[in-house]
């Protein structure tokens, strides 16, 4: 902290440190504490930006946003107190500092997003010490954002004294001023303008090169005069290099995204749909497996679809199923299953993202992989979350079909919420089921079983069974990359009603597929030996699902 000590030195002796005379400026000293206040905002502005990308880079890539978010918060809040203190050793030389400060800063935060995709994409899958690349990296990011953030403010402090010497009290109260506001301009920009408008690579690129041309404007505008001619040229190289480098990254950013993207999907991409709730990837086809990815996680490929589908639909079909709500399945695949039993009068499929849907309507070859449902009259198609739409629905259903994200990521854990079943069990007929996909029992016992727990919670009687999976090889790389769970070699799920449902295919409808009443049978025995006594519910406000369950 600048000394604010009234007393004047000694005539004839050299200004102390920290008291230095006012700077010679090219503007008046009011107009100059406004720009000092205006580049303290602008770059606040920055560093949340940074914050913000490396939080929503590493969910994309992880998938769990509470842990992600605790530790970019967590070690750049303990960055940003390191940076303070090793920012008293450059009071000295305030504006070459922090010129050299802002330099860094634009570089490392602007290119940290392409930096954690590289990792991610060239070196995630190598596995063994490689396979924890993006999270070591991710940590590494936030230390040094941090330490360089935390440094800016006890520079700028002695910046603004330089223009005209208040106390400090004033002086504080003005950059915390600007520094808040500029954090709430940054915080709100970052998803309403710079996500929409440039993705997250781009947009850290040019927070870079904003926050870059916002340091070298304040010391070269204002503080050229504090700075050596050797600082001066030092400055100007350094600010073009960055500069440079990020205009370079700016114009090369879509080869990049597609020199990353046939890295992990291989260079069949047939479709690639951007959202407001995710990235959207279908790959193949042509002559081989269609896979259909969510933000970088395979959600479906043909290869082995219809073993995860019969088990999922057929088990639940069998009872009365005129009427059937699916939740998720937006690629209409469950649909297809649900439309081959007679007697359907009526399916409607609740999803969250509409791309999904229109994917499913409009591309060639995951529309026949569907069967066209989305042509049948039956199916009808309500926008929105399950959630918020099971609040609001009043009809009742025969069969209610959860094929929803996995429970293990976070943002889908009130998904599999004791209230989110308590909602679904009130639009059960009398003798209607509810079956839901809970994971791996295989890989995540815990969770699998948790969700068991949760569903009788709900008033439910449960019948847990599992099927043999397989996942492709490409699924497998993202899970080693993102530092995920042990491939999972089965798929688990729960079917419940009103009283115990039996475990039975519907003697009616055409035989599935890939799954018969012996597979069921031994697959809810073998389902057994993975139980985990003890487990309490999950609620909305104890969500009890997560990276470490």
């Amino acid at each position: 902290m600048v000394e604010t000590s009234a007393r004047a030195a000694p005539t004839g002796a050299p200004p102390s440190r920290g008291r230095q005379s006012p700077a010679p400026l090219p503007v008046r000293s009011g107009t100059g504490r406004s720009l000092v206040l205006l580049g303290a905002f602008i770059c606040a502005a920055c560093g949340l930006v940074y914050e913000l990308e490396l939080v929503a880079i590493a969910t994309y890539l992880t998938g769990d946003s509470v842990t992600q978010t605790s530790v970019v918060l967590s070690v750049m809040v303990f960055a940003m107190g390191i940076g303070s203190l090793a920012a008293k050793r450059l009071r000295c030389r305030a504006a070459a500092g922090f010129g050299a400060i802002e330099a860094v800063l634009a570089l490392v935060g602007g290119c940290s997003a392409m930096a954690l995709y590289a990792v991610f994409v060239w070196t995630g899958g190598l596995g063994g010490a490689w396979s924890g690349g993006p999270r070591y990296l991710l940590v590494a990011f936030a230390l040094l954002i941090g330490v360089l953030i935390g440094a800016e403010v006890p520079l700028l402090m002695v910046l603004i004294q330089r223009i005209r010497r208040q106390d400090a009290g004033g002086a504080v109260a003005d950059l915390f001023a600007a520094d808040y506001v500029g954090a709430l301009i940054g915080g709100l920009a970052f998803p309403f303008l710079l996500l929409p408008l440039c993705g997250q690579l781009t947009g850290a690129l040019v927070t870079g090169a904003v926050n870059a041309l916002t340091g070298t404007a304040l010391v070269f505008g204002l503080f050229r005069r504090d700075l050596s001619v050797r600082s001066r040229r030092g400055l100007i190289a350094v600010n073009a290099a960055v500069l440079g480098v990020l205009a370079t990254g700016i114009v090369l950013v879509d080869d990049f995204e597609q020199a990353a993207r046939e890295a992990l999907y291989g260079p069949d991409v047939r479709a690639v749909v951007r959202t407001d709730e995710q990235e959207i990837v279908l790959t193949g086809g042509s002559n081989g497996s269609l896979d259909l990815y969510f933000d970088g996680r395979l959600q479906m490929s043909s290869r082995d679809e219809r073993r995860y589908h019969d088990a999922l639909v057929h088990p639940a079909m069998n009872g009365p199923h005129a009427r059937v709500l699916i939740l998720g399945g937006g690629d209409g695949l469950a649909a297809r299953e649900v439309l081959r039993h007679p007697g359907v009068q009526r399916v409607d499929v609740v999803e969250l993202d509409s791309g999904v849907v229109r994917l499913a309507r409009t591309d060639a070859a995951l529309s026949a992989l569907n069967g066209h449902v989305y042509r049948d009259p039956r199916v009808h198609v309500i926008d929105g979350g399950a959630f918020r739409r099971l609040r609001g629905m009043d009809r009742t259903y025969d069969v209610v079909i959860s094929d929803l994200p996995d429970p293990a990521l976070t943002r889908s854990a009130k998904l599999y919420s004791q209230e989110f079943y308590g909602l679904a069990s009130r639009l059960l007929a009398e003798e209607g089921r509810l079956v839901v996909h809970a994971g791996s029992a295989d890989s995540r016992p815990r969770v699998f079983w948790t969700v068991e727990t949760t569903v009788r919670a709900a008033g439910l009687r449960t019948t847990p069974y599992r099927v043999e999976g397989r996942l492709t090889r490409s699924a497998a790389a993202f899970e080693s990359a993102s530092g995920g769970s042990p491939a999972p070699h089965d798929w688990s799920f729960v079917l419940a009603g009103r009283t115990r449902p039996g475990l039975a295919l519907d003697p009616s409808a055409p035989r599935p597929d890939s799954l018969t009443q012996a597979v069921l049978d031994a697959g809810a025995r073998e389902l057994g030996r993975t139980r985990v006594d003890g487990l309490r519910p999950s609620t909305l406000v104890h969500p009890r699902y997560g990276a470490g369950s």
